[in-house]
């Protein structure tokens, strides 16, 4: 398949950088220096001074009251524990027949007794916070998420661990103490949890920490996998949200690889054949040809994979890892209604589109949501809008405008 044309990172709002409002220099210093290797601690006299406006205390306290959250889009931890969900959820009352929603009343008291609360999925729950992990994880080119935690004063929330994404702590309000010591498992993957190394994670807490420093309001800390690290609030409530990046490594780009070399071998009737028969089960002697034709089978697969197809199974795995920038339905339906020639249009952001050309019949555009065929007459069209282009809904052609806009492919662009 063609690697085609694929949608260009969009113009962050008002033109800012996500990941220039999280560290003191440029991506690429930050890429070649720090990424997935070394700790950064910026200090917010460093930093463009916003972060505020992301999240802060009266966020977590308007999730809490009067958003209806359910789990698990909260947690609750004391004493290095995590708490049993009955513990602070109850039911939703009259017309809201579920049993889980988070009970304020509940949180109130576990708070004052030095529990820590944790709000998770805040990339979809939190709407600067949506908007704010989606322009970095298009500039990383790795999912984000992102949670919350909301620590008493003198309070850890959880022991010495290690987390296996990248995080960058972002400090909202109050001080914490944080202690970071260097991997025991470097670059581990998410399938390698820290309660596999749980003996050798609390060997390293034993020791002294590699680095200890206070982060307060406005403070950033960069994490990469695999660091050690506790952290304890100090001389009041302590709130921070972590961005959480799912990183892709070269263990999926292996992954890939072997799937379709598997793919390919199953086509050679020689490995479909049958095992001899054998008394002795899986003699070495008897078996090794076997390994051999095989070993050789998937080294010639291995060999004649294109890069190309690599990357498209990539890209099909990392589609459904984030969503487009959110879409109100009675808004777009509205919008859709009342396009006119002169309206200007541009693909909804973070929908992550690409033109998959066809060597017959239409090219498709491929994204985030359904496939969409693309006729012949209509490639310029959309080459330019996957480009980054403003179109006026006549150039794209009024009912074609309004079916894209409909698909959730297109919206009005800002003014």
């Amino acid at each position: 398949m063609s690697a085609g044309t694929t949608s260009r990172a969009s113009t962050p709002a008002g033109g800012r950088s996500a990941l220039r409002r999280l560290v003191p220099f440029d991506t690429d210093e930050f890429a070649r220096d720090h990424w997935a290797h070394t700790p950064v601690v910026a200090r917010a006299a460093d930093l463009p001074g916003d972060l505020p406006e992301l999240f802060g205390e009266a966020s977590v306290d308007e999730l809490v009251s009067r958003r209806g959250l359910r789990t698990p889009f909260l947690r609750v931890a004391q004493d290095g524990r995590t708490l049993g969900d009955r513990e602070f959820t109850q039911g939703g009352g009259v017309g809201a027949s579920v049993a889980d929603q988070v009970s304020d009343d509940k949180l109130l008291a576990l708070f004052s007794g030095g529990a820590s609360i944790v709000l998770q999925g805040l990339h979809r729950t939190w709407g600067p916070l949506v908007d704010f992990t989606q322009q970095l994880a298009e500039e990383l080119g790795h999912p984000v998420q992102a949670n919350a935690y909301v620590t008493p004063s003198q309070s850890t929330g959880f022991s010495d661990h290690y987390d296996v994404h990248d995080v960058f702590v972002l400090q909202m309000a109050g001080e914490k103490r944080w202690r970071i010591r260097p991997p025991v498992r470097v670059a581990p993957l998410r399938n390698e949890a820290w309660t596999d190394h749980r003996g050798d994670v609390e060997e390293a807490a034993s020791r002294a920490p590699e680095h200890e420093f206070t982060l307060s309001a406005g403070d950033v800390l960069y994490l990469p996998r695999g660091w050690i690290h506790s952290a304890t609030a100090l001389g009041g409530v302590s709130t921070h949200v972590t961005l959480g990046v799912h990183v892709w490594t070269r263990r999926h780009v292996a992954d890939e690889l072997v799937a379709m070399a598997l793919t390919e071998v199953s086509r050679d009737e020689r490995v479909r054949a049958s095992l001899a028969v054998s008394s002795t089960g899986f003699d070495h002697e008897v078996i090794a040809p076997d390994v051999e034709l095989v070993r050789a089978a998937l080294m010639r697969a291995l060999g004649a994979i294109d890069t190309a197809d690599v990357v498209d199974a990539l890209e099909a795995r990392a589609r459904p890892a984030q969503r487009p920038s959110p879409i109100g339905p009675l808004a777009q339906l509205a919008a859709a209604g009342a396009v006119r020639p002169d309206t200007l249009l541009v693909l909804r952001p973070h929908v992550s589109a690409r033109l998959v050309p066809s060597g017959h019949g239409p090219a498709t555009l491929r994204s985030r949501l359904d496939d969409f065929a693309v006729e012949a007459h209509d490639v310029g069209t959309f080459v330019a809008l996957v480009d980054g282009g403003v179109l006026r809904a006549d150039m794209v052609g009024l009912d074609l405008a309004r079916r894209l806009m409909l698909a959730g492919l297109l919206v009005v662009a800002p003014d």
